[in-house]
């Protein structure tokens, strides 16, 4: 079986040959279907998910494959990717540089490694267990914030939201308002998390989570001095549909202020 360290190296590559697809596809004429409500799924999303599948496959043979569009795939070696290959498919289309790819892999129902790349950003996040989180290289961590009123955070609202998760996503967003520095809405959640993990953000925000777009940038969060926990401070799994990352230094008063919403 392959080290988590040889596991990153080649997950790096399928992320970055996707990468170059998405670089690539970028302002060509491509189709646009609507998925749920006013989502969206492109041409590039599936282009993107084949070379990520073929090379995942080919990486570990024996892995199961939870991905964004294709779902899931049994594998039977008790290993598992959870991955977006296009994560902020609104941004993309619309010609917006908020996207990326994102891969995590899990052992024992663990991450083990993840990966954000972020083409169009110039941005590569990465995380292996015993090696911590990394951005561009350079070791992740998180900022030094320590009161809400110092701190910028992003919130997820999105076109897939009913109007109910609307409505409790603007209570947050009118209570952060109030109190905050800044509110941000980008809606590419792996991508979000990376900003945490390196200080350009100090906390994100999900109501409506889901486990593709965040398995992989979760532990770099952690690793680099945060913390993933739901609305109630309990630790976020890849299943809970809450999660609030942020620098740990606020995260008390912020779980606070959002309480009830």
């Amino acid at each position: 079986m392959l080290s988590h360290a040889e596991i990153l190296r080649g997950a790096a590559t399928v992320a970055a040959d996707a990468a170059a697809v998405l670089t690539r596809m970028r302002g060509a004429p491509w189709d646009v279907r609507r998925k749920e409500l006013r989502d969206v799924v492109t041409d590039a999303d599936l282009a993107a998910e084949a070379v990520v599948l073929e090379g995942l496959r080919r990486l570990t043979p024996g892995a199961a494959i939870l991905s964004e569009e294709a779902g899931a795939s049994d594998g039977g070696s008790g290993e598992r990717w959870i991955v977006d290959p296009l994560d902020g498919t609104v941004n993309y289309a619309s010609g917006l540089p908020w996207f990326s790819v994102t891969l995590g892999y899990q052992r024992g129902g663990v991450t083990r490694v993840g990966i954000v790349h972020a083409p169009a950003l110039g941005l590569v996040a990465t995380y292996a267990e015993g090696e911590g989180a990394r951005l561009n290289g350079e070791p992740a961590a998180v900022s030094r914030t320590r009161s809400l009123s110092d701190a910028v955070i992003s919130v997820v609202l999105t076109s897939h939201f009913s109007p109910a998760e609307v409505a409790r996503t603007v209570t947050v967003i009118r209570r952060l308002g109030e109190v905050v520095r800044g509110v941000r809405i980008i809606v590419s959640g792996g991508l979000e998390m990376c900003w945490v993990a390196g200080g350009q953000t100090d906390a994100f925000i999900s109501l409506k989570a889901d486990a593709v777009s965040h398995a992989g940038a979760m532990p770099m969060v952690r690793a680099a001095g945060g913390r993933v926990t739901r609305l109630d401070d309990a630790d976020a799994r890849d299943d809970d549909t809450e999660r609030v990352a942020s620098n740990g230094l606020i995260h008390g008063e912020l779980l606070e202020l959002v309480a009830g919403a």
